[in-house]
């Protein structure tokens, strides 16, 4: 499942499921996406998770509502290699009318904590 953002789409972001309460995303770790060492660039670590908060603020607004980061704090754990698979999971802190917080986990295919990011949504009433 694609998630609807361009840039988000462009680097590959996959959406596994998406719901008000939890979202969780894959993204394959490209050459493209890397540093000069073959290590995911941070930038793209942020983004994947920026995605994934992002569409579960989405999933809470009330029609016609848009959303948009305020702002946004990774701690990188580990690397993740160029041919390998990172997946994400964001969960609410906060949910209310005029911002929410999200906590992306994103880890290795074994389960390792690679990053943990926390980003707060600001809502944009109609």
């Amino acid at each position: 499942m694609t998630t609807g953002m361009p840039f988000s789409d462009l680097m590959g972001v996959e959406i596994l499921e998406r719901g008000k309460d939890r979202v969780r995303g894959r993204l394959v770790v490209r050459e493209d996406l890397c540093t000069s060492g073959g290590i995911l660039h941070g930038g793209a670590y942020m983004a994947f998770a920026d995605a994934l908060g992002a569409t579960g603020a989405v999933m809470n607004l009330e029609p016609g509502a848009r959303t948009t980061t305020l702002e946004s704090k990774t701690n990188f754990l580990r690397g993740a290699p160029v041919g390998s698979a990172i997946e994400g999971e964001a969960t609410p802190l906060h949910v209310g009318r005029r911002s929410s917080v999200w906590q992306t986990r994103i880890t290795s295919a074994d389960g390792k904590l690679m990053a943990l990011v926390t980003q707060t949504q600001m809502t944009i009433l109609p």
